[in-house]
């Protein structure tokens, strides 16, 4: 049995539960002083308990991983830079033609090892307006990817709009109605008659 269907072995004395929406696996508890949210399909806790005045709204939203967008931007950024940087840096022209030769005097004293190695450097840095097109052109590769997988993360949600706390999230119900009983729930004073969200039966006496 789900957590949501026990709600009532988690309140308090004179606490009653007005009004109840599934979600997922788990759900939203509206009673007369806290609303409940059970979350066991989402990151972090799967329960948490706001009182009433603390939650300012209820929404739905569009959401996806944080971190995939974050590092998808910063790639695309790097790959349009390195790119630009590419065709607008040319050693090739300057540099291209330079030889160090390393046999004769130079041989002779010793420095054929470093003129060697300054060649190699040369040639590299004749070379370096390919390079950062290339590395540019993997950097927007790598984004493309990231920036997919966000894509592909987004998802609906139903937030919870909490003062003074971290929002809480859970996944959107398929019936948006949920978000008009939700929010009549909520509203202070007598919830409007013409919404007819779920309540628990009144044993009360006529």
């Amino acid at each position: 049995m789900r957590w949501l269907d026990r709600a009532d072995d988690l309140l308090f004395d004179g606490e009653t539960v007005e009004a109840e929406v599934a979600v997922g696996d788990g759900g939203v508890v509206v009673t007369t002083h806290r609303v409940l949210a059970f979350t066991p399909d989402r990151e972090g806790p799967n329960y948490r308990t706001v009182d009433r005045p603390n939650v300012e709204g209820v929404d739905l939203t569009t959401g996806g991983t944080w971190a995939f967008l974050e590092r998808g931007l910063k790639a695309l950024v790097a790959g349009v830079v390195l790119i630009a940087a590419g065709q607008l840096v040319s050693l090739d022209e300057l540099i291209g033609g330079v030889s160090l030769d390393s046999a004769g005097a130079a041989g002779q004293l010793g420095m054929g090892g470093m003129l060697g190695l300054l060649q190699s450097m040369l040639t590299l840095l004749a070379q370096l307006d390919e390079l950062l097109q290339l590395f540019g052109g993997l950097a927007l590769a790598f984004a493309a990817v990231v920036l997919g997988v966000y894509a592909w993360s987004r998802e609906r949600l139903l937030v919870l709009t909490v003062a003074g706390g971290d929002d809480i999230e859970l996944t959107a119900p398929d019936d948006d109605r949920a978000l008009d009983r939700l929010r009549a729930a909520l509203a202070p004073g007598d919830a409007p008659t013409d919404i007819d969200f779920e309540t628990p039966p009144d044993d009360s006496p006529a």
